[in-house]
């Protein structure tokens, strides 16, 4: 159940147009200070999990790992996804607690 509820929170976030998807552009908002949370798909190249990683550890934005970019992306209503930047505090905070 608990599983869901984060693909159905991301969905509403995303329509509320506060997520970001697409590495460039996370790591745009992870610079400006925007990314609230970032979900990285486990299947992402290690490439991009340690650049994603390493970018959101000095800017002290967390990172939490979900399954697969086909999950991610289809939370969103897009193709595959390997990283998806949450750039709202409250669906963040609420986000976290369900991944936990």
């Amino acid at each position: 159940m608990k599983e869901n509820q984060w693909i159905s929170l991301l969905g509403l976030a995303n329509r509320a147009r506060k997520t970001i998807s697409g590495e460039e552009l996370t790591l745009k908002e992870i610079r400006n200070g925007k990314a609230k949370l970032i979900l990285l798909s486990a299947d992402a190249s290690s490439n991009t999990t340690k650049k994603i990683c390493d970018k959101c550890k000095s800017y002290g934005v967390p990172v939490k790992i979900v399954e697969s970019r086909d999950i991610l992306g289809h939370a969103i209503g897009k193709d595959a996804r390997v990283v998806v930047a949450v750039l709202d505090t409250g669906f963040a905070k609420k986000m976290m607690t369900l991944l936990d």
